[in-house]
């Protein structure tokens, strides 16, 4: 004998069978467009730090990847600040972390809760970095703070004064 069972959910009971919708971290970086007699396209390193500056991911590395023979790694090390907090430690290039350089603009990186490189990033307050270097140009670092997980929409900013360009962090629940 079979007995046929219905049961029906409605308002809040249901909301566990919904998918679960990933915090997202979005960034802008704006890399200016210099008036100089050689410009080269900048090194950008871009990561998480605690409150006390101590490293925890590595979002993202735009170098000159396709350099002969690997020599483009050699200029990683121009990024000081990245470096010595945990560039000198990974192995490029790093997939879902390194990419080419870009050209002059806005340009956007988004990460998702969860998935890499942002991972499961504890609950917190944090800053996002941007570092820049440029051959024959200077270095310049971007601080932008941030909560995570997020409650609600958040939108920081901060602003370069050579290398770097607006830099502005979305964070979205």
């Amino acid at each position: 004998m079979r007995r046929l069972l219905t049961v029906t959910m409605t308002g809040l009971a249901a909301a566990p069978l919904a998918p679960a919708m990933a915090a997202s971290l979005n960034v802008k970086v704006e890399i200016p467009r210099l008036n100089v007699a050689e410009y080269h396209r900048p090194y950008v390193a871009v990561w998480v730090e605690r409150a006390d500056q101590s490293p925890v991911t590595t979002l993202a590395v735009l170098y000159d990847a396709k350099n002969k023979e690997g020599e483009g790694t050699k200029w990683l090390k121009d990024m000081r600040q990245w470096w010595r907090k945990t560039g000198r430690d990974m192995q490029m290039p790093a997939d879902g972390v390194s990419g080419a350089t870009r050209a002059p603009g806005e340009h956007t990186l988004t990460f998702a809760e969860g998935k890499a490189p942002l991972g499961k990033l504890p609950a917190g307050e944090y800053q996002l970095v941007v570092e820049a270097a440029r051959e024959v140009g200077g270095r310049e670092l971007v601080r932008v703070p941030f909560a995570w997980p997020p409650k609600a929409a958040q939108t920081t900013q901060a602003k370069g004064e050579h290398e770097l360009g607006g830099v502005t962090v979305d964070v979205k629940p």
